[in-house]
């Protein structure tokens, strides 16, 4: 992360303390060590409001390009339902296009239900073209391992995407990975993720991987380590995140998920995670620092890798 950025970050965290086939092969970075910052969110535009440039998706939308443009080695994943209500072509050219669209070469996709709406969700791959290879696909970032996955599947291409995902997991051993997805194995929102992501889970524990991202729920919510039974494991359990804050609108939390240990529905924003070498930091930004309640501050911490 930059210098600037990192004053960036410093600066939000105190207004808001205030009031079976792989995917196309990607690059890897080049300094193995570097410390990379990634923004994620998902459930993004949401196309029933009448003026794009208003949305909550371009609230957060400006937030991300800020910091973007202060560190020019960050990148962005999105977490799937880019848009509402069918993830049309039409609806990726007015509503995502405006707005998380202006960061596309940047951004990192996984495909959510809304997506799969349209039949194959053909509109989000021709959108995102060779960066959402064909619905998975795993990239190096500095140290990390970060592997994207489609939790839409089931039955043989569920199968051959956890197949893939093994052999992915053998074939770039990492001590931190990072995978991400659209529905969350855990939440205590509204949705209850689709059970067969817990094979995936399942796989990512078994490796040693250190965190899974999702959305689905429009909240935020950050659980404690555990296994892929909902067991809590802090020495060798995966961190899972739920990051649904990327503007469509806010959904509320409908019971108490264990191992649940920060929940927050009140306001958009994107989760900053930085990617270090044997570690890994976090930090909840709001799009908008006023919403946060007073006295209130985003979650945040650091952890090491297993």
């Amino acid at each position: 992360m930059g210098r600037l950025a990192a004053r960036l970050l410093g600066g939000l965290a105190l207004l808001a303390a205030g009031p079976g086939s792989a995917a196309p092969p990607v690059p890897a970075t080049t300094a193995a060590a570097a410390a990379y910052t990634v923004y994620a969110a998902g459930d993004i535009a949401r196309c029933k409001h009448p003026d794009p440039r208003w949305s909550g998706a371009a609230a957060t939308a400006s937030l991300v390009e800020g910091l973007l443009r202060a560190d020019p080695d960050a990148a962005v994943l999105s977490l799937g339902d880019h848009t509402y209500p069918h993830g049309t072509a039409a609806e990726f050219a007015r509503c995502y296009a405006p707005t998380w669209g202006r960061f596309r070469d940047r951004t990192w996709p996984t495909p959510g239900n809304h997506e799969y709406a349209t039949p194959g969700a053909r509109p989000y791959f021709e959108y995102f073209g060779e960066r959402a290879g064909k619905g998975h696909y795993s990239l190096r970032l500095g140290s990390w391992l970060v592997i994207s996955l489609d939790s839409n599947l089931s039955g043989a291409a569920h199968a051959a995407q956890l197949d893939w995902l093994r052999a992915e997991l053998a074939r770039q051993p990492a001590r931190c990975t990072l995978a991400f997805w659209h529905h969350p194995l855990y939440s205590s929102g509204g949705h209850l993720g689709p059970g067969r992501m817990r094979d995936a889970f399942a796989l990512l524990h078994a490796a040693g991987a250190d965190i899974v991202l999702s959305g689905h729920d429009h909240d935020y919510e950050r659980f404690a380590p555990q296994d892929a039974d909902g067991g809590l494991d802090r020495a060798r359990g995966v961190r899972q995140f739920v990051v649904g804050t990327g503007g469509a609108y806010a959904t509320p939390f409908l019971q108490l998920t264990a191992n649940s240990e920060v929940r927050e529905a009140s306001y958009d924003g994107v989760l900053a995670l930085r990617l270090l070498d044997g570690a890994y930091e976090w930090r909840f930004l709001p799009a908008d620092p006023a919403r946060v309640r007073p006295g209130a501050t985003p979650d945040h911490g650091r952890a090491s890798c297993h």
